[in-house]
């Protein structure tokens, strides 16, 4: 993004909107204007009003200041839009945005064309790894934004997330010091950014001053406007000691909810610790809860109260920014990325209205061309009567050259009309032809599968295999009773646990803990986690769990399905791993799983017609007799 002389940044919350207009100042900003404007009322609790009192207050800050030519960044809110940070593999630079568009696929909850999407690389000097940030918001939503703001004249250069916006300004002032927690509690949420080096990670808690008014007007029986007043002067209230006692619920989740999040921040970033949090935003105008927040996290907790852009020059208007300036880090950030100086510069602004605003830059210029162009034309009037004779002299000559380009020109017709010819049925051909795609595989695997079973060479039908088994010790064969398949959209978790573990798998469980189950969509029961504090390491490996239950009548049938069942199954996990780039799946991994004994009681005439638990048929010669049964498990990945 280009640099600007100076811009604002503008950032709608709940309670108010906050705004700064940055100027350059040598190596330096000052804040030129701001403004906040309360709303008559807090946004989240007014319904339908909401959309009509927004447009008031932004109506009421444009009449206030000169908002022409100026670049205008705006933020939209971190519960309202969308974050995932994901470890991309090591890959050339020009294979970066096509694997990162991969990921968005998977990761946002939304078709793309719904919305709108930008990504952020991290990247560290001395690490082999490369982070990206992907960022999205719902189109309706940031049409929605932006079109309050141009309706009245303005020049919208970017959309951020507000979370991104605080991260832009805390790194520009170079608060960014080892691992930082940032809390930026606004009146519906709080959102949590921890800042290391050159990475980022945000998490958006749904607590805020609107939790800690809502308290107060449940204990002492309040409308909402009186409890927000009561809450307000709560600090030189006579009764601040009840007021205070009614709000500490509140102070416990939100110190909850922020342990929470360093403790799984620490657990996936095992070398970092967080040694202080910075507090921002109108909540922490709250007396005590900045104190609270230190005593019980063990933190040191600072407070925003300036920045390092120069304050305004005016003595009042400087300290009454001072003053706001808790609450400001959001729209400094935004004014700083719409001045070309931010450290995340992704944008959520629409791609049409980008080009539109191209255009529109590109205007002067094209305006500026034709008035050289009309002086150009002026003095090469002469050299235009000079060479007009010279023209009419060769009219013959124009006239074969203009018959040839039409020979040419109907030539070039007839070559395209053959060869787009028949595209149509082309594609059909196509279509047909993938229709027999991957219909050969759970053929290939079934054949797997009984390849790996002991080759007795014995008559299938029972009655031939009970004339020619003299001793049923020692029958070296292995019944396969069913097997079982369950689809999984992402194996990581499962792949990734011990032998006893996997192989206690059973079908229909663990599809939460796993990220994934069936018949499900992402972001929903069973589907990809939303919340930003859960994550699956690496891209998802789509596959079949395959459990294979069977019986075997040896006495030591443990040890014979493990070595002849299970060694063989090893082998076909190696053979399929090396020809998996000419197979259409791969089995990824075989263990061999309970090795027990059940009691199978014999169905025919004269016999007790009860069956306890196992398959009925040859295997169990008398009543009561029992088989040993074991379980293999398999898993088996899709390849594309």
């Amino acid at each position: 993004m280009a640099s600007a002389r100076s811009a604002w940044g503008i950032d709608v919350g709940n309670r108010a909107l906050k705004a700064i207009r940055l100027s350059a100042e040598g190596d330096n900003y000052k804040v030129e204007d701001f403004d906040v404007v309360e709303h008559e009322q807090i946004l989240s609790t007014t319904g339908d009003n909401r959309e009509s009192l927004l447009q008031k207050a932004l109506a009421d800050f444009a009449q206030r200041h000169d908002m022409r030519k100026t670049p205008v960044a705006i933020g939209v809110s971190g519960q309202s839009s969308f974050a995932r940070f994901i470890k991309l593999p090591p890959v050339e630079a020009k294979k970066i945005p096509e694997i990162v568009r991969f990921e968005a696929i998977q990761q946002i909850p939304f078709p793309l064309d719904d919305v709108e999407w930008s990504y952020q690389l991290f990247e560290e000097a001395d690490s082999p790894e490369t982070e990206v940030g992907i960022f999205a918001m719902r189109k309706v939503v940031v049409y929605r934004q932006v079109g309050y703001l141009t309706d009245l004249g303005m020049y919208v250069q970017a959309v951020q997330m507000s979370p991104l916006a605080v991260y832009n300004a805390m790194y520009r002032d170079g608060r960014v010091q080892g691992a930082t927690m940032f809390m930026d509690s606004g009146a519906e949420n709080t959102d949590l950014i921890i800042a290391e080096g050159e990475t980022v990670w945000l998490r958006t808690l749904p607590i805020g001053g609107n939790t800690f008014t809502e308290a107060l007007a449940k204990a002492f029986k309040l409308n909402f406007q009186k409890a927000e007043e009561l809450k307000r002067n709560a600090a030189t209230s006579k009764y601040a000691r009840q007021i205070f006692q009614a709000m500490r619920p509140v102070f416990a989740d939100l110190v909850a909810e922020v342990q929470r999040s360093m403790g799984f921040y620490a657990s996936v970033h095992r070398d970092s610790r967080i040694k202080r949090i910075v507090a921002l935003g109108s909540t922490f105008k709250l007396s005590g809860l900045q104190k609270y927040l230190q005593q019980n996290l063990q933190l040191e907790v600072e407070r925003v109260d300036s920045f390092r852009a120069l304050p305004p020059d005016d003595g009042k208007q400087a300290a009454i920014f001072g003053e706001n300036a808790v609450s400001l880090a959001g729209a400094y950030g935004l004014a700083l990325q719409a001045m070309g100086d931010s450290k995340i510069n992704s944008s959520l602004l629409p791609a049409a209205i980008r080009r539109a605003k191209m255009w529109k830059e590109k205007t002067k210029w094209f305006a500026a061309a034709a008035a050289i162009f009309v002086v150009g034309t002026g003095v090469a009037y002469a050299r235009y009567i000079m060479d007009n004779s010279a023209f009419e002299a060769h009219a013959q000559d124009r006239t074969k050259i203009a018959d040839t380009a039409k020979k040419a020109k109907s030539f070039d017709a007839q070559w395209s009309a053959v060869e787009s010819g028949g595209f149509d049925d082309r594609a059909k051909i196509l279509f047909v032809q993938q229709l027999k795609d991957y219909r050969d595989v759970w053929a290939n695997l079934n054949a797997d599968i009984t390849g790996a079973l002991p080759q007795t060479g014995v008559a299938a039908t029972p009655a031939e295999m009970k004339a020619k088994w003299a001793e049923r010790a020692k029958r070296e064969v292995i019944f396969i009773d069913s097997i079982v398949s369950q689809y999984r959209p992402d194996l990581n978790a499962a792949l990734a646990k011990d032998a006893a573990a996997f192989v206690s798998i059973t079908p229909g469980t663990e599809a939460d803990r796993t990220g994934g189950g069936t018949n499900t969509e992402p972001g929903m029961n069973g589907g990809a986690p939303t919340d930003p504090a859960i994550s699956t390491a690496g891209p998802t490996k789509r596959g079949y769990l395959v459990w294979i239950k069977g019986t075997c009548p040896q006495p030591r049938a443990g040890f014979f399905i493990s070595t002849s069942f299970a060694k063989k199954l090893e082998k076909e996990v190696s053979a399929s791993a090396a020809l998996k780039d000419q197979k259409q799946y791969y089995i990824a991994r075989a263990e061999v799983g309970r090795i027990g004994m059940r009691t199978i009681n014999m169905v025919g005439p004269g016999a007790n017609s009860q069956n306890v638990g196992g398959p009925m048929g040859f295997e169990a010669a008398v009543s009561g007799s029992r088989a040993p049964e074991g379980e293999a498990m398999l898993s088996i990945r899709h390849r594309i």
